[in-house]
């Protein structure tokens, strides 16, 4: 019997390629973990690849009870930016999207217009500075959540879907009572919980690892964010006076490359653990989401 499941070439063809991707996007991540649990001879050295050499934890150990580091800090303040800057980012979006698909008033068109201008055409570095500094929001966290609070693709994503949902749902509301608030809340938000996680995943991901914002807005170190900490460190590195200096600790040295990759360790990890949990309402939601009928 013929095997009718023979790989043709293009098959082994894509196979490869997207093997090779794979490899390129992973490699990174992999290189960075085997140098965070290196000994630093062995790095300083050039020795490692695909593996650690001297395998120890003493770099993840010394950066979260180094102070004057202040990554535990810094990780308190990205998970506060984050999980606030997330749900206040959400609600906006979801709101906004509502109104402006199921409500029909006279300036909707112009609005989603100024939307979509405001997507394409950004202000400038200068002149948003200005206004976040007479808005008193330098050096203050609400720059962290307010600014960003609505995304213009993310927009279009969300309202994009409830287009879809039929008319007929929210005249059966009305007919029983139901006012906007409690259509869009409990009638429409639980429908969209593909669409929402989709769109909680994109800010997720860009509020965790946003650094511009915090490098621009936020002087004071005790409300800097990991990542503008992770920033700085990098930026320091190979200067003088750089805060990861060279130790010995309990037999094993730690230079500031194996530091630095501890930092981005603990940078990634966060978002690596929460795709998983979301990676099923995330496709759903793009694919629903991306096509209006």
């Amino acid at each position: 019997m013929k095997n009718k499941h023979k790989l043709s070439t293009f098959d082994i063809v894509v196979t490869i390629l997207m093997a090779i991707v794979l490899f390129i996007c992973i490699y990174p991540f992999i290189y960075e973990l085997a140098i965070s649990l290196s000994d630093g001879k062995a790095v300083a050295a050039g020795r490692i690849t695909f593996y650690s050499i001297g395998t120890n934890l003493q770099s993840y150990l010394y950066i979260l009870t180094a102070k004057r580091l202040g990554i535990v800090k810094g990780f308190i303040n990205s998970v506060i930016y984050t999980g606030l800057g997330t749900i206040v980012a959400v609600v906006v979006t979801f709101m906004t999207a509502y109104v402006l698909t199921r409500r029909k008033f006279r300036m909707r068109k112009l609005i989603m217009f100024l939307f979509m201008m405001c997507y394409v055409f950004e202000a400038g570095i200068v002149p948003t500075y200005i206004i976040q500094s007479k808005l008193g929001l330098v050096n203050n966290i609400l720059v962290m959540i307010v600014p960003m609070a609505i995304n213009t693709y993310l927009l279009i994503i969300c309202r994009t879907f409830l287009h879809q949902i039929p008319v007929s749902i929210e005249e059966a509301a009305v007919v029983d009572g139901a006012n906007d608030w409690t259509i869009m809340w409990k009638i429409f938000f639980p429908v969209s919980k593909p669409t929402i996680a989709t769109i909680t995943l994109f800010y997720l991901v860009q509020k965790w690892n946003d650094y511009l914002t915090p490098l621009i807005y936020l002087q004071k170190k005790e409300l800097q964010p990991l990542q503008l900490i992770l920033y700085n460190f990098t930026a320091a590195a190979n200067s003088t006076g750089s805060p990861l200096e060279n130790v010995n600790v309990n037999g094993h040295m730690l230079t500031y490359q194996t530091l630095t990759a501890a930092i981005v360790i603990i940078t990634i990890v966060p978002i690596l653990l929460v795709y998983p949990f979301a990676q099923n309402y995330f496709t759903t939601g793009l694919m629903v989401g991306s096509v209006k009928e």
